[in-house]
């Protein structure tokens, strides 16, 4: 189990932004003839026909959340004592609770990361409208925390401590989608995708009503229910025998890893894109989107959970961390990491469940557009998106101010408000016959890491490049 919990391990140390694929632009909403357009509303359709540049037509990192690795990660108030690492988490003994838990919000604390790598993409005026047809594989990973639970892994002295509920959940899919769009009158256009999806794996673990009451002086009782569904071809989990916390009852297999045998297409699903776009006059115009409304069928569902059974925990532990001469790599800190949610989790093996249904997450946009009478080579726009998925959804307003100086290059700027911080984006779209380049940031990258990781974990940045005619 550890494996899982190295996606969560890793989701908090922000790797997960660091080869990601945006999953939209809404920086580039307003764009006219930014050719991916028709993945934020598929009833936009662009003056050009276009193949993508395969796996570069579309390529860059989103992530968003409450909390990143400047939160996790802290230089070490006894660095240059003797065997004193340079870096260290938030657990660190040396490091006051105040400070270390400065970072985290009282409420939840998420991540949320959406990616989406377009191997091909292409789009032609034909059957009186404008077609789209795309492969794209997906991944998007949820993770919701707590803030008690911070404070129980720091140990802020408290003998008891009310975690709540943990939620993580990671998929990935395979999608081929064909979309069309077509103008029905002088002020309404339309369009829809059907999308195939082709499952890989789906993962979901749920921590519910998580207690810690201190046992003695290292020892923690944990009670509360786990539970872990994963469909994954070929999956198993390894266990270990571990004692019930009451000797009475004996032993019992713990889940401490997973084995994966051979892999493959783990399931299959059918999603829609729908959209619409109404001019109301020459100045203002409205749209609106619903987009990945649909469902994967798996073929199998690993299940693990707890007993219900309270059982002793040791606690969370600070990972040292030395970039200076090598030290611990990252691989190293997210298994360590893995291992102590692992223990912390306490499941046991349930077998295969025989399948399971499951929603992809769908987004809502809904938007006005504004042409200036004066200046038609300005224009701009306001975007409300919401991302439907559970304890992983969210919302965002985004206000653009759009600049057309020459038909083939266009662009704006842009200032956002969600569920998790304000940001400022941008987009420049280059676009004459022949060839277009686009490059935008929905949220301007603040400081990176030595490794160039962003260190809020609020980042976007995306480019791609496509050949038109």
């Amino acid at each position: 189990m550890k494996t899982i919990y190295k996606y969560l391990s890793a989701a908090l140390l922000m790797v997960c932004a660091t080869s990601a694929s945006a999953q939209s632009l809404n920086s580039a909403y307003f764009t006219n003839d930014y050719k991916f357009r028709h993945t934020m509303n598929p009833a936009f359709g662009n003056e050009q026909n276009y193949v993508s540049v395969p796996v570069l037509g579309n390529f860059g990192v989103d992530v968003r959340g409450n909390f990143g690795v400047e939160d996790m990660i802290m230089d070490n108030p006894l660095y240059g004592q003797p065997g004193e690492k340079r870096l260290t988490t938030f657990m660190n003994p040396n490091i006051s609770a105040s400070s270390a838990l400065d970072g985290f919000s009282t409420g939840n604390n998420r991540l949320i990361e959406d990616m989406n790598i377009t191997l091909l993409s292409a789009g032609f005026k034909s059957f009186g409208g404008y077609n789209t047809i795309e492969l794209n594989v997906k991944q998007s990973l949820g993770l919701s925390l707590p803030y008690e639970f911070f404070e129980f892994a720091k140990n802020t002295g408290n003998q008891t401590y009310d975690i709540g509920d943990i939620n993580l959940g990671a998929q990935a899919y395979a999608e081929l989608a064909f979309g069309h769009s077509r103008q029905l009158n002088e002020k309404l256009r339309v369009g829809a995708k059907v999308k195939l999806l082709f499952g890989i794996a789906r993962a979901d673990v749920a921590l519910k009503d998580m207690k810690a009451d201190l046992a003695s002086d290292d020892k923690w009782t944990i009670s509360g229910k786990a539970e872990a569904n994963m469909s994954l071809k070929g999956l198993t989990y390894k266990t270990e025998t571990k004692e019930y916390n009451n000797p009475n009852k004996g032993t019992y297999e713990r889940v401490n890893d997973v084995d994966v045998d051979g892999g493959g297409l783990g399931g299959f699903g059918m999603a829609f894109d729908l959209g619409a776009v109404y001019k109301l006059n020459d100045d203002w115009t409205f749209s609106a989107a619903l987009l990945d409304l649909g469902f994967i069928s798996w073929s199998n569902d690993m299940m693990a959970a707890s007993s219900g059974e309270p059982f002793e925990f040791d606690g969370f532990r600070d990972v040292a961390i030395n970039r200076d001469n090598g030290g611990h790599k990252l691989s190293d800190i997210t298994d360590d990491l893995g291992d102590q949610f692992t223990e912390f989790s306490n499941l046991e093996d349930k077998g295969d469940q025989g399948g399971r249904t499951t929603g992809i997450g769908a987004t809502l946009n809904l938007a006005a557009e504004y042409t200036l009478p004066v200046y038609r080579q300005v224009k701009f726009g306001l975007l409300s998106s919401t991302r439907i998925r559970g304890p992983y959804s969210w919302t965002e307003g985004r206000l653009s101010a759009n600049y057309e100086p020459l038909k083939w290059i266009n662009g704006g700027v842009n200032f956002a408000v969600n569920s998790f911080a304000a940001s400022m984006g941008w987009v420049l779209n280059i676009h004459p016959k022949g060839y277009n380049f686009f490059i935008g940031m929905d949220h301007i990258l603040g400081s990176l890491s030595k490794e160039g990781i962003p260190l809020n974990s609020n980042a976007s940045v995306q480019l791609g490049m496509s050949v038109t005619w």
